[in-house]
Parts: C-alpha cells; sequence; structure tokens
C-alpha cells in the first residue's frame, strides 16, 4: 500500500528514561521510539511520504490516550492491565520475534539464545541463529511495550538496546531487578505471571493481533 496522504499521528511523552516519541495510525501505535535510536532510519522510515500531525493535547486520538495511560501506570512500578493496540512494521521474521518478545512476562528476563530456541521450534527448524534474532530485537520499534528491554545475554549480562544500556538498566530496574557486578538478579526468587490482557482494548494490523491471539497472548 501507497503511504503518500496518510495520516499518522505523534506526541511526546515525558518519561523519567527522557523524552518518548509515539507515532500511531489511526486505531494502532506504530512506534514508540527513545530520544537517542539506534536505528533512527527505522522512525524516518515510518513517516516518509506520510502526513504528520502533531495534535493538540484536547485533540489526541484515542490509541496515543491509551499509550498514555499504559505508560503512566508502567513508569508508577505497576503492571498495566491492558495493552494498546499494536501495528508494528516488519519482515514476518521481525514480527515473529516481536511477538515472542511479547511472552515475557513483566519482571523476567530472557536470553537472546531462548528467543532463538522459541522462533526455531516454531518455524519447526533444528535452531536458529541468536545473531539473527538479536537484530530482529534490536528493530523493535515499539520499545517498552514491546519489551525488548527484558531481553539479555547469558548469564545476565546487559547488552545492546535502541534506547541505549542506561534507560535497560532502569527499565529493569523498575521491574524489581538489580544490579550485581556485570549481571541483574531479581530481588524476588520467581518471576510475576503477566495479567490477562484487556481484549477491549487490543487491535491493530489484523495480521499481527491474528498471530498474537493465536499463540493466547491476548
Amino acid at each position: 500500500m501507497d503511504d503518500k496522504g496518510r495520516i499518522i499521528y505523534q506526541t511526546v511523552y515525558e518519561s523519567p528514561v527522557g523524552a518518548l516519541t509515539l507515532t500511531a495510525s489511526e486505531d494502532a501505535l506504530t512506534a514508540l521510539s527513545f530520544p537517542q535510536e539506534r536505528y533512527p532510519e527505522d522512525v524516518e522510515r515510518l513517516t516518509k511520504e506520510c502526513e504528520v500531525c502533531i495534535p493538540a493535547a484536547d485533540k489526541i486520538p484515542r490509541i496515543l490516550r491509551e499509550t498514555r495511560e499504559w505508560l503512566d501506570i508502567y513508569f508508577s512500578g505497576k503492571r498495566p492491565d491492558f495493552t494498546p493496540a499494536l501495528a508494528p512494521e516488519g519482515s514476518e521474521f521481525r514480527k515473529m520475534v516481536w511477538e515472542e518478545l511479547l511472552k515475557i512476562p513483566y519482571g523476567c528476563i530472557i536470553t537472546y539464545g531462548q528467543i532463538a530456541k522459541q522462533v526455531a521450534d516454531r518455524k519447526g527448524i533444528l535452531r536458529m541463529s541468536a545473531q539473527a534474532v538479536g537484530g530482529a530485537v534490536g528493530h523493535n520499534p515499539i520499545g517498552i511495550i514491546i519489551p525488548c528491554h527484558r531481553v539479555v545475554g547469558t548469564g545476565g549480562n546487559l547488552t545492546g538496546f535502541g534506547g541505549g544500556i542506561r534507560t535497560k538498566e532502569a527499565l529493569l530496574k523498575l521491574e524489581a531487578w538489580i544490579w550485581a557486578g556485570f549481571i541483574f538478579r531479581r530481588r524476588e526468587q520467581h518471576c510475576k505471571k503477566e495479567p490477562e490482557t484487556n481484549e477491549k482494548k487490543t487491535g491493530g494490523s489484523d495480521e499481527f493481533q491474528r498471530d498474537l491471539r493465536n499463540r493466547e497472548l491476548l
């Protein structure tokens, strides 16, 4: 589909980790960007040949209001009990990896190798390159909500993150992880189970959301 003339909406959310730029279509969030993105060209591609609308505070589309509400809850140290409609743009492989990221419960971490195994199982192959998975994780367009910050290196060491290592560390600390030398350790022994998502506030890309429902993510 030709994006020329398509209207997208942007607003800035002031967070404890800096000003986050929220980008959305009429009914779904397409990007959540950090002040210093590792791949700024990804964000530029979203707005290319589109009409960017920065609405007044009293005219912000519902999807952006819901995203701001989600972030308010998250940065208060609580688990949001709903997910805004998401429509990340990317290859089928990247979308598959992002779906696996959405499975990571709040307060838990997983390694790139574990994500690679999950993707390999879904594709019905023996193994998948952790490096290829790392590339897909790095290009996640919707930070925090699609929780790529919960992916760490073997042994729990921090690795690259689109919003910067310090931001990744801050997000993990918010979710009750503490820095212990060169790795993160959980304050509590067990991870908390992710709450059920409120389906009334989900939607977005039909294909992406259908895949999520099929895997009992929503």
